[in-house]
């Protein structure tokens, strides 16, 4: 009685459309649910994330969740998670993707995953970095440890997400370095992020983790660009 009173005075509404749920649905409507754009990438040896990466790092498996589209679902997704302090977006789709991803050989052998990190002033004005609960739900599917703190970012920039591929790829890429090395040698590291466009910010955070001896990586975001 008291949740269906809250619901009518403060009507819980969809992420991804605006419209009122049902008292059945949690987050996301039914309908935006089926219309959310599959990539199905981790079926695939030879998806578009490796192909994007090919030559430029090395990833031992690369996958994204789903398609992103100007003006589309998984835009508004993006918008609320990062903008209105919706972080449920991100550990719906983490655990979306984590249950399709245990069940995976070739991720099982994660050890460690790792969030692609904002800078302390950025994650100071928004309050958190939108990876995080991805990342938290990835490990906690793939039975692995998360760690936040290893990864840093050391310089600003101004966001990039809604950009097209020409401006976001003459944007000075991101600073990235690494906090200690020792308790990362001979990992397998799952990098995580929100969404992958050119590749520059994963290539840029790759470079740093290789540093560490004997790392193997891989690569999860939760949408790729079309």
């Amino acid at each position: 009685m008291v949740i269906n009173l809250l619901n009518l005075f403060f009507p819980k509404v969809c992420l991804g459309c605006q419209n009122h749920l049902t008292d059945n649905e949690l987050h996301i409507c039914t309908t935006c649910r089926h219309q959310l754009p599959l990539t199905n990438f981790h079926f695939e040896k030879s998806n578009a994330v490796h192909k994007m990466m090919y030559g430029r790092i090395k990833l031992e498996e690369a996958t994204a969740l789903l398609h992103f589209s100007k003006k589309g679902i998984v835009q508004q997704l993006m918008h609320n998670l990062k903008y209105r302090g919706h972080e449920v977006v991100g550990e719906f789709l983490g655990e979306w993707l984590g249950e399709a991803l245990k069940n995976s050989e070739a991720y099982k052998a994660v050890d460690v995953v790792v969030p692609v990190p904002l800078h302390k002033s950025r994650q100071k004005q928004r309050g958190y970095n939108q990876v995080d609960k991805f990342g938290k739900a990835l490990a906690i599917a793939l039975n692995a440890d998360f760690n936040s703190s290893t990864l840093i970012k050391v310089s600003a920039t101004k966001t990039q997400v809604f950009k097209d591929r020409l401006k976001r790829s003459s944007a000075i890429e991101a600073n990235f370095t690494i906090s200690e090395k020792e308790s990362l040698k001979h990992k397998h590291i799952l990098l995580v992020d929100d969404i992958i466009t050119t590749g520059a910010t994963i290539e840029a955070c790759a470079n740093a983790l290789f540093e560490i001896e004997g790392l193997k990586l891989s690569l999860a975001t939760m949408a790729i660009t079309d």
